[in-house]
């Protein structure tokens, strides 16, 4: 006995299903993006163990396994520790080419936020370089409410 399924063979049908979908990013990241989006303020969280402050915040800390909870706003302002230029389109790159990731430790923190450097002229660019963040007039919630990193004027 064969099924109906082999006599007929195998056949494909093309076409998109739309999969509508929410992402949470949980308690922690929602209350930092909440605070870019509404403030334009920059918070971390400070671990009762060791002192460190996180930017960007995370429940537990890296060094002693604390679990974190002190909010604490942090400048925007900070220092570049070390950067990298992307020569290659991406999709998922916010902007187009060339486009300079930098990872800015701002201070009140003791981590560092990668993030996009702007207004920035390369042969200027080096670890030490002092940046302010720059927010986009319309925030809606997400790390890119922070446009770029430029350098402190």
């Amino acid at each position: 006995m064969t099924h109906a399924t082999e006599q007929m063979g195998a056949f494909v049908v093309e076409g998109k299903i739309d999969l509508p979908a929410t992402f949470s990013v949980g308690a922690v990241a929602s209350r930092f993006f909440i605070e870019i989006r509404d403030n334009k303020r920059i918070m971390g969280l400070r671990c009762p163990e060791c002192n460190r402050v996180y930017v960007p915040p995370r429940a537990t800390c890296k060094r002693c396994f604390g679990q974190l909870s002190e909010w604490v706003e942090v400048s925007d302002k900070g220092t570049l520790l070390a950067y990298a230029i992307a020569y290659q389109p991406n999709p998922a790159q916010p902007v187009e080419t060339p486009i300079v990731y930098g990872i800015v430790q701002l201070d009140g923190a003791d981590t560092g936020l990668v993030h996009i450097l702007g207004e920035a002229a390369f042969e200027r660019l080096k670890t030490g370089l002092r940046l302010e963040a720059v927010f986009k007039e319309k925030r809606v919630g997400n790390i890119l409410d922070i446009k770029y990193f430029r350098p402190l004027r």
